[in-house]
């Protein structure tokens, strides 16, 4: 007996049980049931030597060595002093509380044994029970994540009564009967030795005719209505089956619309397809290098023309979103859907911010629509198909999640208004989608036409020759049941003997009855009564699992999310090795620049021309008063001396050459000189532009923007137009600059004799190039540089020196030669062996005159130069009329005032208008991405762009890759 308290007593009967006293209580415990820590301890004190249960002692020791001294005060041995009897006495209460913490450590040891005990069962019953991970669909997901939210008394109330249950049960004693005569009627016919069977057909031979055929058809009537009833019985469950879907589909839409409620799991499951449609949208932009290649799953839809390949489409999606045409090809690009769960019923495409409300005819119209337009566009001239994608998501209450990928039908015959290489184009968009090993094919085949007739098939079989990947879907059953002689017929496609192809599954369904304005939930009851109704399903021809789109789309989302998930990671690794190629040959050849794509190498670009444009307004206005003057000039100095100053120079007094010069100044003024000065100013501008480019191309400017600035230039240049009242105004300002004839001051007058001498010096200097060409080198250059003149020079080299005669004669001859003067020199020239013709010889006096009289002109310019005072007294002096000095001057002024006005427009209004133009050109280049393709191209722009797809491509693969694992 083991007491704990304050005294303790032990013994041991046998060691096979422990009786404990504490507190005045006992209790008894078997010993196997102690702790093995616990029942070393008793071994410790009850003396038990045994060697089986020596390691139970170390463990007793260990407790035991905190106190050596028994509970008990021991008696003093005979003939011991009482001091010490009296010494060890005095120490019994520490003694005591020695014992008490003992205690405490082997409760402790206790514990926690027992509870890692206790763990262990839990763990072990634990692991015995079954995996009920594959039944969580019979409860749905919101049950688990709002359990607190649901009103039960609601969800309650939508069960069924159990009235109703028990009506809808059959009659399980009638059935029992049913399968007991169906059991005994096929045991009758297989059973039994040949001897019995002799016997028995001899003993049947000799009953009564009508007795047999009347025993026959009461077993086919009991067969035809036990067949009735398992129909009917189906039929009620099937339709409690949708009344109970489309509760949970409400209940589910309720739960989708609280989105401030933070029901984490769901925002997973709901984004989770997002995630690997943006993938998807990426890898269709990315211009695949080192051999890395799409290989991601998604469900590629392919069928002939017309198969109802779109109306399938539509039923997985639950809405009628796409155009339709009789008999005509509506399907002419890839067009990519995203289907997701959501609270409403909405489309939206990827380029574009507006929702289509689906359960909205107006909207579905319009969608329809631009889906319409979207693959016209995307056509080019010419052809009659595109492989531009269209991509589009769906998202709405039910839709199972998947990503599928309708592409145009296969066409047997190319025929009037198409593309002679239409059926090639349409078989490489399909192969390209169908070569990716992961992309599952649903292989639509029209029930029907004959199965003779399909093209598709054969196509499906070159591409998944194994069937690994593929689903077979048998449309328009309902006219296939109607036309087919024999509906084994069909039997043999589901079921896949009819055709070569192999595949994962047979579906067959109905689509509606061909109607355009039937909507998705009378097709689906359609569908419905069809297949209930169907001699198909009640023979036993079609299984109840291969028919309609409902099941049709449950199985096409499990094998879409089965393939994604063994082939994600796979791929993410491929992404993972084509970033580390991509980045190792930019560090080799770029390893000093950023890796900038072609977005950020144009916003830099753009920020360099901007620079430039800004530029322009911190040019002084002297530097643009200058340039302009001489250009402006240069663009008319020939019309003003070859039609005004020539010509008012020949007449005969100083009133007749003032008249023909402001004659000829008005005229000029009117038509021709404010077009020319704003031509020349919107050069300058060009030009000035050009020079601030080229000098800031020189600081270390990247020659990858030449083609850029180029074309930004000229675009801006064509778009600019300058402004149209500029041009009226400065009509008048020019006017009255020409008006003016009042010399004020000398020193205008010597900037006008200066700017007429300047002027005369450069025309002589022409017409002395001119006559050297015609008459050719003269006699020092044919002796030095070895020259000769040709025959043509010669005659007219000779003409020349006949007419400086003439012109020694009569210094103040016209400017045109008369008849018998032309004759005169004609035979002249004759007598010397020289035959020349009179057109030759007007030509050679016309610039023979033009020097003499430039060389008179400037003779009398440089008298002019005192002749300022005359002038400003109004002194008559024939020597001394300097009408042409006032001339020049007046033009002189009339450029100036020009220069200072085309100055003015330039810096306050055509500058800004240039620089705006100049952005908004860039601006319609950053929107342009095939325009930024042309203009900034090279090794080191596809790189860097590789770059960022292939990273952008893998981040978000891992992203999609850490939501599937959560949402498993």
């Amino acid at each position: 007996m083991l007491r704990v308290g304050s005294n303790v007593k032990t013994t041991c009967m046998a060691c096979r049980n422990l009786v404990s006293t504490n507190m005045g209580v006992r209790f008894r415990i078997p010993l196997q049931k102690l702790h093995p820590l616990s029942r070393a301890i008793h071994h410790r004190y009850s003396g038990n030597t045994n060697p089986q249960r020596a390691p139970h002692r170390t463990a007793a020791r260990y407790f035991t060595s905190m106190s050596r001294l028994p509970m008990r005060p021991p008696k003093p041995p005979p003939g011991s002093g009482g001091r010490s009897y009296q010494q060890q006495r005095s120490f019994w209460v520490a003694r005591l509380a020695a014992r008490l913490l003992r205690l405490r450590y082997i409760l402790l040891g206790s514990a926690v044994g027992g509870g890692y005990t206790a763990k262990k069962t839990y763990d072990e019953w634990k692991d015995m029970l079954p995996d009920f991970s594959e039944y969580n669909w019979v409860i749905p997901d919101f049950v688990w994540e709002l359990s607190e939210q649901i009103d039960l008394d609601k969800l309650a109330k939508a069960l069924p009564e159990m009235e109703e249950i028990a009506k809808l049960l059959p009659d399980l004693d009638k059935i029992g009967e049913n399968f007991t005569f169906l059991k005994s009627l096929l045991s009758s016919e297989t059973s039994g030795d040949p001897a019995l069977k002799a016997t028995d057909s001899s003993a049947a031979a000799t009953q009564d005719g009508s007795d047999k055929q009347y025993k026959k058809s009461s077993d086919k009537e009991k067969v035809d209505q036990l067949q009735e009833e398992l129909l009917r019985t189906q039929l009620k469950y099937q339709r409690m089956l949708e009344r109970l879907e489309k509760e949970n589909k409400e209940l589910r839409k309720v739960v989708l619309q609280k989105d401030d409620k933070g029901i984490h799991q769901r925002k997973v499951k709901k984004s989770l397809i997002d995630l690997y449609s943006e993938v998807l949208d990426i890898l269709s932009d990315y211009d695949a290098n080192y051999n890395t290649q799409d290989h991601l799953p998604r469900v590629v839809v392919v069928g002939d023309q017309s198969a109802g390949k779109t109306s399938v489409l539509e039923m997985i999606a639950q809405a009628r979103i796409f155009p339709r045409g009789s008999g005509e090809m509506m399907t002419r690009s890839p067009v990519k859907v995203t289907l997701s769960e959501g609270p409403h019923h909405v489309a939206l495409f990827k380029d574009s911010g507006r929702e289509f409300d689906l359960t909205k005819e107006e909207d579905l119209a319009a969608l329809r629509h631009e889906i319409e337009l979207r693959m016209r566009k995307s056509v080019k001239e010419g052809q009659t198909v595109s492989s531009e994608t269209i991509s589009l998501s769906v998202k709405g209450p039910g839709i199972q999640r998947m990503v599928l990928v309708d592409l145009p039908g296969v066409i047997s015959t190319v025929t009037a208004g198409m593309a002679s290489d239409t059926k090639e184009t349409i078989f490489s968009i399909s192969k390209a989608y169908m070569q990716n090993p992961n992309a599952i094919i649903l292989c639509i085949q029209d029930g029907s036409v004959d199965a003779e007739r399909s093209i598709v098939t054969d196509l499906v079989s070159q591409m998944d020759p194994q069937g690994k990947r593929t689903i077979f879907v048998l449309t328009k059953v309902d006219l296939a049941e109607k036309n087919l002689a024999s509906p084994s017929r069909i039997q043999q496609i589901v079921e896949g003997k009819l055709f070569p192809m192999k595949a994962l599954g047979y579906f067959a369904v109905v689509t509606g009855k061909g109607s355009s304005g039937e909507s998705i939930d009378s097709i689906k009851d359609y569908e419905e009564d069809f297949f209930q109704n169907s001699r198909l399903l009640r023979d036993g021809m079609l299984k109840a699992h291969q028919v309609t789109t409902k099941n049709l789309s449950l199985a096409v989302s499990d094998c879409f999310w089965k393939m994604v998930r063994e082939s994600v990671e796979q791929q993410a690794d491929v992404f993972k090795a084509s970033r580390f190629n991509l980045e190792t040959e930019w560090k080799n050849n770029y390893p000093r620049l950023r890796e900038l794509d072609r977005n950020e190498l144009f916003e830099k670009a753009k920020n360099e021309i901007l620079d430039e444009v800004i530029s322009l307004s911190q040019v002084t206005p002297q530097h643009w008063e200058s340039i302009l003057q001489k250009k402006l000039w240069e663009r008319v100095s020939t019309h003003v001396i070859e039609n005004i100053y020539l010509p008012a120079a020949q007449t005969i007094d100083s009133g007749t050459f003032n008249t023909t010069v402001d004659i000829k100044l008005k005229q000029w003024t009117d038509k021709q000189l404010p077009h020319k000065a704003l031509e020349v100013a919107w050069e300058t501008l060009q030009e000035e532009f050009a020079r601030f480019m080229a000098e800031y191309k020189g600081k270390d400017q990247d020659d990858i923007f030449d083609k850029l600035k180029e074309a930004v230039k000229e675009e801006s240049i064509k778009r600019h137009k300058w402004n149209e009242r500029a041009m009226d105004s400065l009509r008048v300002i020019q006017h009255n600059a020409l008006e003016d004839r009042s010399i004020t001051d000398k020193p205008q007058w010597d900037a006008a004799i200066q700017f007429m001498e300047e002027t005369l010096q450069s025309r002589l200097k022409d017409t002395e190039s001119v006559i050297t060409d015609m008459v050719g080198p003269d006699w020092k250059q044919r002796w030095l540089h070895w020259k000769n003149r040709t025959p043509d020079q010669h005659i007219r080299n000779e003409t020349k020196n006949e007419l400086e005669r003439l012109l020694k004669l009569h210094d103040d001859h016209t400017a045109y030669l008369a008849n018998d003067e032309v004759t005169t020199v004609r035979k002249n020239l004759e007598g010397r062996g020289v035959e020349v013709d009179p057109v030759l010889i007007k030509d050679t006096w016309h610039q023979l005159y033009r020097r003499h009289f430039l060389q008179n002109a400037l003779s009398h310019c440089n008298l002019c130069k005192r002749g300022f005072y005359y002038y400003q007294r109004h002194f008559v002096d024939s020597e001394l009329e300097c009408n042409d000095v006032v001339l020049f001057w007046r033009i002189q002024r009339m450029l100036v005032i020009t220069a200072n006005t085309l100055r003015q427009q330039l810096t306050n209004t055509e500058v800004r208008r240039l620089e705006k133009n100049v952005k908004e050109v860039l601006d319609d280049f950053g929107e342009d991405m095939e325009r930024k393709t042309q203009l900034i191209t090279g090794r080191r722009v596809q790189l860097a762009e590789d770059l960022k797809k292939v990273r952008e491509i893998q981040e978000k693969l891992e992203a999609f890759i850490e939501a599937l694992h959560k949402e498993k």
